[in-house]
C-alpha cells in the first residue's frame, strides 16, 4: 500500500511537470506612467501559478498561448493579458497599470433643480441618434456586477489561490501573512463594495477588518466560483450593515 500512495504521488508530480513543460518563461515589465512599479502580483490564472515583481518592475513567469495573466496591486487597477502567439513569439511582455480610484464621482442635483435638469437630459437625449446594433450581446445594466456575474469569464477564484500561494512563499521567508482583506482590496474596486455591498465609502476599511475576523483564508480556497464568495461578501456586509446600525 505504501509503494502504492508513493506511486500515485510520483504520478501527479510527473503530470504536473508536464504541464510545465509546454509553457515557456516569459519576461516582462509592469509601469504606472512610466515608472516601474515594484511589488504587483503577476498570476496565470490557468495555473494558478504566481510571481511578484522586482524593485524594477521586472517579472517572469511560465506561459502558453491562451493562458491569462492577471496583474493585481492594493492601488492598482486589475489588469488581465491574454497570452497570444505574438507575445510569446516577442518573449516580452510590458503592461501598464491605471491607478485606483478611491473617490465614486458624484453628481449633486438638489431638489429645486431636479426636475429642469432631467428635462435637459431628456432634451439632450433625444438629439442622439441610435444605430440598432444586432450583433452585440445586450448586458442588462440595471443589475449589479454581483448578479451580472464575472466580468470578462475573469476566473477570480484561481487569483485568489494563487495569490494565498504566493502568501505561503512569503511566510517561508517571514514576510507578513496576506489576509483574506487584502486579496478583496486587490481585486475589487470601491465601486464594488459601494455599488454592490451597500456599504458607505468610509467604512469600506472597517468592513475588510470585519471579513478578516469572521473569514479564514482557507474559506477562499473551499469557494467554488465566484458567485459563491460574492454571496457570501453580501450576507457578510448585510451583517456589517445590521451591527453599524445597532452600535448608532
Amino acid at each position: 500500500m505504501k509503494h502504492f500512495y508513493i506511486i500515485l504521488i510520483f504520478i501527479g508530480f510527473t503530470f504536473a511537470n508536464a504541464q510545465d513543460d509546454t509553457r515557456t518563461l516569459l519576461r516582462g515589465q509592469v509601469i504606472y506612467r512610466d515608472v516601474n512599479v515594484p511589488n504587483e502580483n503577476v498570476i496565470n490564472i490557468t495555473t494558478e501559478m504566481a510571481t511578484i515583481t522586482n524593485a524594477n518592475g521586472q517579472f517572469a513567469i511560465n506561459v502558453k498561448e491562451g493562458d491569462e495573466l492577471a496583474f493585481t496591486a492594493l492601488n492598482y487597477e486589475l489588469e488581465v493579458v491574454k497570452i497570444t502567439a505574438a507575445i510569446l513569439e516577442n518573449n516580452r511582455l510590458v503592461v501598464e497599470v491605471k491607478e485606483k480610484v478611491t473617490e465614486l464621482d458624484e453628481v449633486v442635483v438638489s431638489p429645486e433643480d431636479k426636475e429642469k435638469f432631467l428635462q435637459a437630459q431628456n432634451e439632450k437625449f433625444k438629439e442622439v441618434e441610435y444605430e440598432i446594433d444586432r450583433t452585440t450581446e445586450v448586458e442588462n445594466i440595471s443589475l449589479s456586477q454581483s448578479e451580472r456575474g464575472m466580468k470578462d469569464g475573469i476566473n477570480f477564484i484561481n487569483i485568489f489561490k494563487a495569490i494565498l500561494a504566493s502568501g505561503k512563499n512569503k511566510e517561508k521567508e517571514n514576510l507578513p501573512k496576506l489576509k483574506p482583506s487584502e486579496i478583496l482590496r486587490q481585486v475589487y474596486s470601491d465601486d464594488f463594495f459601494v455599488l454592490d455591498l451597500k456599504l458607505p465609502q468610509d467604512k469600506i476599511e472597517n468592513f475588510l477588518f470585519f471579513v478578516d475576523a469572521n473569514m479564514d483564508e482557507r474559506a477562499l480556497l473551499k469557494k467554488d466560483n465566484e458567485f459563491q464568495l460574492l454571496d457570501f461578501l453580501v450576507n457578510q456586509s448585510r451583517d456589517y450593515r445590521t451591527q453599524m446600525n445597532a452600535e448608532k
